[in-house]
C-alpha cells in the first residue's frame, strides 16, 4: 500500500484538507472504556506499509484514575495482543497539530479475527446487528453541552467560568444569548474552522444556561458514524479552547451552582429496506413499535445508567427541580420529562433520551439507549401514558449514586444479552472498582464541617 493508496479511500473532507499537501504523521485510534483516544502515532510512511498493529487487551481494564481492576479472567495480565485494521471512513484531519496529521479509528479484533467483544465501537456494532437481524436501521442525532472555563491546575480549587472579551467573568443564566456566546467567540470561530477542516457538519451552537456552557447539536445520522464524531469532537473541543487559553469540559456537573452537561440523543429507526420511519404509521399515528420502543426505554434504562451516567460526578446532575430529568416519562414536547417527544412531522417522529451525561462514552450511550429500544419493540410492550404538564413532581426512577447503578447493572441478564456478557461483566468491575475508590477520599466538605464539629 503507498500513500496514495490510502489516502485515496478517506472521506472526501479529509483530502480537500489535504490540498495536496504530504501526509507526515498518522494517529492510529481506538476509544477505551472511557472514550478516551488511545492509539499509537507514527510516520506516514510507516503507516503506508501496512504493517498488523497490535494493542494490548490491558487498555480495557483501566478506569479513569489510571488503575488497572483485578477481575476473574483467565489470563487477565498476560498481556494478549489485540489487532488492530484501519477503517479509512473513519479518517479525519488533526487541524490543530504542527505537522500535516490524520486521525484514524481502527477496528479491533482478536487474533483469531474476532471483533473484540470489550471495543466500545463493537458494542454498539453489536446491538446495530441485532437491529439489522429485523430489517431495522436506527437513526440518532446527539446534542454535546460542555462548559468552558478558567485553566484549573490544582485539583483542590473549584472551577470557574472563563473571562469573556468584555474582561468580565461570563455570567449563568443567559440560556439562548447571542452576546453570551460572543464573549467567548474565538473558541467558536476556532471550533468551527476546525470542524469544517474535518468535514463535520454541525446543525447548530447555542448558549445554554450555565457560565460559560455551550450547546452543539449534529444532523441525524448512523449511530456509527455520529459515536465517531463526538469521540473526535470532544478533542477537537478541547484543542479549540486550549489555543484561547481556557480548558473545555465534559464533566457531567463541573460546578456546584450551575446546570449539568448532557448529551441528549435523539432517536428513530426506519425500515431498512424502503427507509421509512417505523414509529409514524401510513395514517400518520403512533406504532405500535414506536410505543415498544419508549416501554423498553422506560423499563431498562434504570439497568444501563452506568453507561449513561459512569462516574461518581455524573448523579450530581439529577437533581430536583433541575434541568435534567430524575423521571423517565414521556412527553410531547415537555422538556421535564426523561423521554420527550420533539415537535415535527409524522415521519419524522422522534424520541429524545433526556438521561445521558455529556461525560459518557458516546459508542456505550448509543448502543445501551438503543439496545433498552430493542428490548421494548422485540417484547411488544406498552409504555406508561404519556404525562402533559409538568414531570418535576415525580420521584426518582433512577440511581442516586453509581454503586447503585451498577448494582442495577448486574442485576438484568437481559440486557447483557443484548449489550454482550462478557463487556457488561467488566464494565461492571470497573465502575464498582472507580466507585470504591471516590469513598476513600476525603472531601474539602468533610474537612470542612466534620473536622471542628463531631
Amino acid at each position: 500500500m503507498t500513500s496514495e493508496d490510502w489516502i485515496s479511500r478517506v472521506p472526501a473532507a479529509v483530502q480537500t484538507w489535504l490540498g495536496g499537501r504530504r501526509v507526515e504523521e498518522v494517529e492510529c485510534v481506538v476509544a477505551d472504556m472511557a472514550g478516551i483516544s488511545r492509539g499509537k502515532a507514527m510516520p506516514s510512511a510507516k503507516f503506508a506499509r501496512g504493517d498488523r498493529m497490535f494493542l494490548p487487551t490491558s487498555i480495557f481494564y483501566q478506569t479513569i484514575d489510571g488503575d488497572y481492576v483485578d477481575m476473574n479472567i483467565t489470563h487477565q495480565w498476560t498481556e494478549s495482543d489485540m489487532v488492530l485494521t484501519p477503517d479509512f471512513t473513519a479518517a479525519t484531519s488533526s487541524p490543530w497539530a504542527d505537522d500535516v496529521t490524520i486521525q484514524v479509528i481502527h477496528d479491533i479484533a482478536d487474533l483469531q479475527g474476532r471483533p473484540m467483544p470489550l471495543a466500545p465501537r463493537n458494542v454498539l456494532k453489536r446491538v446495530l446487528d441485532l437491529y439489522a437481524a429485523e430489517g431495522w436501521q436506527p437513526v440518532i442525532a446527539p446534542e454535546m453541552e460542555f462548559y468552558l472555563t478558567k485553566p484549573n491546575t490544582d485539583p483542590d480549587l473549584p472551577i470557574e467560568p472563563p473571562i469573556g472579551r468584555t474582561g468580565r467573568v461570563v455570567a449563568s443564566r443567559q440560556a439562548y444569548s447571542m452576546t453570551a456566546v460572543d464573549e467567548y467567540g474565538p473558541v467558536i470561530d476556532d471550533i468551527y474552522e476546525f470542524a469544517d477542516a474535518q468535514g463535520f457538519e454541525l446543525d447548530t451552537i447555542i448558549q445554554e444556561g450555565g457560565a460559560g456552557q455551550i450547546e452543539i447539536n449534529f444532523r441525524h445520522g448512523d449511530p456509527v458514524q455520529l459515536a465517531d464524531q463526538v469521540f473526535f469532537f470532544k478533542r477537537t473541543i478541547r484543542e479549540a479552547a486550549l489555543r484561547q487559553n481556557c480548558f473545555a469540559t465534559f464533566m457531567a456537573k463541573p460546578m456546584q451552582h450551575e446546570p449539568g452537561s448532557a448529551m441528549h440523543i435523539h432517536q428513530s429507526v426506519v425500515d431498512s429496506k424502503t427507509g421509512d420511519n417505523i414509529f409514524c404509521a401510513a395514517d400518520g399515528s403512533e406504532t405500535a413499535l414506536f410505543h415498544g420502543f419508549l416501554a423498553g426505554q422506560q423499563e431498562f434504562l434504570p439497568n444501563v445508567i452506568p453507561m449513561l451516567a459512569p462516574y461518581v460526578n455524573s448523579y450530581r446532575r439529577y437533581v430536583p427541580q433541575g434541568s435534567a430529568p430524575i423521571n423517565l416519562e414521556w412527553g410531547p414536547d415537555n422538556r421535564t420529562t426523561g423521554l420527550r417527544i420533539p415537535i415535527s412531522s409524522p415521519q419524522a417522529r422522534r424520541i429524545e433520551n433526556r438521561i445521558v451525561g455529556m461525560d459518557a462514552n458516546p459508542y456505550l450511550a448509543f448502543a445501551a439507549s438503543l439496545a433498552c429500544g430493542y428490548l421494548g419493540m422485540k417484547r411488544g410492550m406498552t409504555p406508561r401514558s404519556a404525562v402533559i404538564g409538568e414531570a418535576y413532581n415525580y420521584d426518582y426512577a433512577l440511581p442516586r449514586g453509581l454503586l447503585e447503578a451498577v448494582d442495577a447493572f448486574e442485576e438484568n441478564p437481559a440486557i447483557a444479552e443484548v449489550i454482550g456478557p462478557e463487556f457488561c461483566a467488566v464494565y461492571a468491575g470497573l465502575k464498582r472498582h472507580e466507585a470504591e475508590s471516590f469513598l476513600a477520599v476525603i472531601s474539602p466538605w468533610e474537612r470542612e464541617h466534620l473536622l471542628l464539629n463531631v
